[in-house]
């Protein structure tokens, strides 16, 4: 039997400690993380103890009679230790259902951590997901990953737009203030989409501050402006593209793909997965084909960020 509690702020250290020990976490679930926007969000967190001791996390929050993981970051999901089972972890569903219809819960949407952030194998959930809870999939997105140790070549394209920006004079530095770019993201969002990006300039340095060797800012310049750039989340396999944008000069200039030609070429050598990031609509999943085309053209493919759901 697992004993079920909520997370309460006083167990933040335990709670990180525990994300940082953990097979499949990356430090979005880091309480420092998850707690920057905790004003939108009802948390509904829970943590999972075997014979006393913490074998399980599950970052949540509350939407009505609806337990959601998560809607306020890329993934959610189970977080589990290295010795979590296909059988322990289903036992753990069956339970923490018993324990969410007691607390009135009704419905659970689910986002699970995509396998190529895991440290073990980590998908003892998903088979839970099927075999306990009987869910559906009611959610799939699209992104685009380079593997890293086995790079397929780039489209023509790309290899001649780097060229043309070095020729240019692009130069690809790692940056401090993120005003210049997020200037840029800012009206290529709103024009495009109508849209703001979903963190502010203030969030984006608070995290950054909090996370400086996780969340880093690379910039294209060419005679000294920010033509283009990208925000980067960097974690223990992974290094993710959060934000990407170029001014209509970097564009011109090709400065994208002298940016991550560079990158490709840099990487810490413990990285695995170059992920360049959805290329689906947020509110549909239906593909933006020229998005997906731009970044395969880097050697990327596909992988997907599921979404699940069932009844209580």
């Amino acid at each position: 039997m697992f004993q079920i509690t909520p997370y309460h702020s006083s167990e933040y250290e335990k709670w990180n400690a525990f994300v940082e020990r953990s097979k499949n976490a990356t430090f979005l679930f880091d309480r420092h993380y998850m707690d920057y926007h905790a004003d939108r969000f009802q948390d509904a967190s829970l943590m999972f103890y075997l014979e006393g001791r913490l074998v399980a996390l599950l970052p949540a929050h509350k939407d009505g009679d609806t337990l959601c993981s998560h809607n306020g970051l890329t993934y959610g999901g189970l977080i589990m230790d290295e010795k979590a089972t296909a059988e322990r972890i289903s036992v753990l569903f069956a339970e923490m259902n018993d324990y969410l219809r007691n607390q009135g819960f009704r419905t659970v949407f689910y986002k699970p951590v995509p396998w190529i952030y895991h440290q073990y194998a980590a998908e003892e959930d998903l088979y839970a997901l099927y075999n306990v809870c009987k869910a559906q999939l009611v959610g799939r997105d699209v992104a685009a990953v380079a593997c890293i140790n086995h790079l397929l070549p780039w489209r023509n394209i790309r290899k001649q737009g780097a060229k043309k920006a070095i020729q240019h004079g692009c130069v690809i530095r790692e940056g401090e203030n993120y005003s210049d770019f997020w200037d840029i993201l800012t009206e290529n969002l709103q024009t495009k989409y109508g849209v703001s990006p979903v963190h502010t300039l203030d969030e984006i340095h608070l995290l950054h501050h909090l996370f400086p060797k996780q969340i880093r800012l690379f910039v294209a310049e060419i005679n000294g402006r920010v033509m283009g750039g990208t925000v980067l989340y960097m974690t223990r396999n992974v290094v993710h593209v959060q934000y990407i944008s170029a001014s209509a000069e970097g564009k011109r200039l090709h400065v994208l793909d002298c940016l991550f030609d560079f990158l490709l070429e840099n990487l810490p050598q413990e990285c695995h997965y170059f992920d360049f990031g959805k290329s689906t609509a947020t509110d549909s999943c239906l593909l933006n084909a020229s998005l997906a085309y731009q970044k395969e053209g880097f050697g990327a493919r596909s992988i997907c960020y599921d979404t699940y759901q069932w009844n209580l």
